[in-house]
């Protein structure tokens, strides 16, 4: 895309709310353009299984999931762009959306860029990075045939990675920094039953070690302030997230965490800008609930479209 490209319905981000929202907003015949992004899918399309989700009793993989929705939503009209946006202008309108092949200008525009992992900000993770260091064991599980791993977080997303973990290594060591997990219990369950599975409770990873792969790891109990040494060969993170939002701070309104305030219309502060998914959502982050952000999102941005033509007709 060389020139500029006026479309009436931008979508920034491919995941479920995303992809929900071109669907809705194409079945409007809205044409709407969706910008993929990093990661075509989202986060969910990282994701080996999706249990939860409803109308796949048996599960369904992440990206094929991902492959699902967006097929429907071409079904109906909408366009996929592998492009990446890194600058908004909410200025004027139309809105000006600059990506890494040129620019857009839209009428409404729908932000679904996300959440990315959480770091645990360590001596040596960003160099380890991909050296025994992951935050996606669906990318990076293969890779760790019969070694032993460890994972660290104590929410869902760290016991389903934990237990895909399973299939591949010798041996999976949970860590977390509290004496409880915030897992529900059929995973908790599962976990514990599993013959691969370690715990290791109350404690906190200070620091990975290994020049060009990671060899082991520096432990500290939070109640005792014991130390000590793990050896493994792949250390993956799972502890939170973080809203994909510096794109548009000083621009649109947000919380402390950097997540983008909505109403229960999904608008913004700014007309015609609408936000759904993990990108305004840090209570339930699921794939169910970020397609219905999605396409509550695509509902109003019709609407608003709407009384915009309304209003200039009457003009």
């Amino acid at each position: 895309m060389s020139d500029n490209k006026h479309v009436k319905v931008l979508i920034l981000g491919s995941g479920p709310a995303g992809l929900s929202a071109a669907l809705y907003a194409a079945r409007a015949e809205l044409a709407p353009v969706v910008l993929t992004g990093m990661q075509l899918g989202g986060q969910a399309a990282l994701t080996h299984t999706i249990e939860n989700y409803p109308g796949f009793p048996e599960g369904v993989g992440g990206a094929q999931l991902g492959e699902l929705f967006q097929k429907q939503a071409e079904a109906f009209g909408a366009k996929v762009e592998f492009d990446l946006a890194n600058a908004v202008d909410f200025s004027q309108r139309p809105y000006k959306v600059t990506t890494d092949s040129g620019e857009y200008t839209a009428d409404s525009i729908i932000i679904s860029t996300g959440a990315s992992p959480t770091l645990l900000k360590i001596p040596n993770e960003v160099e380890l990075t991909g050296k025994g260091i992951s935050y996606c064991a669906t990318c990076d599980g293969w890779f760790f045939k019969d070694k032993k791993v460890v994972v660290v977080g104590g929410g869902d997303s760290a016991f389903e990675e934990a237990l895909f973990i399973t299939r591949y290594a010798s041996s999976v060591t949970l860590i977390h920094r509290r004496d409880e997990f915030r897992a529900g219990q059929i995973l908790q369950n599962r976990a514990k039953e599993h013959p691969k599975m370690n715990f290791i409770l109350n404690t906190v990873v200070t620091e990975a070690v290994g020049t060009d792969k990671l060899e082991s790891l520096k432990l500290k109990n939070v109640i005792t302030n014991e130390e000590s040494t793990i050896e493994t060969d792949g250390l993956f993170i799972f502890i939170g997230h973080v809203p994909n939002s510096q794109m548009f701070k000083g621009k649109l309104e947000m919380s402390e965490l950097g997540y983008i305030k909505v109403n229960d219309k999904m608008e913004t502060n700014m007309p015609g800008v609408f936000a759904a998914g993990e990108i305004a959502d840090p209570t339930f982050r699921q794939v169910v609930t970020s397609a219905g952000m999605g396409a509550a999102a695509a509902i109003q941005a019709t609407r608003y479209l709407e009384e915009q033509e309304a209003t200039h007709s009457q003009a």
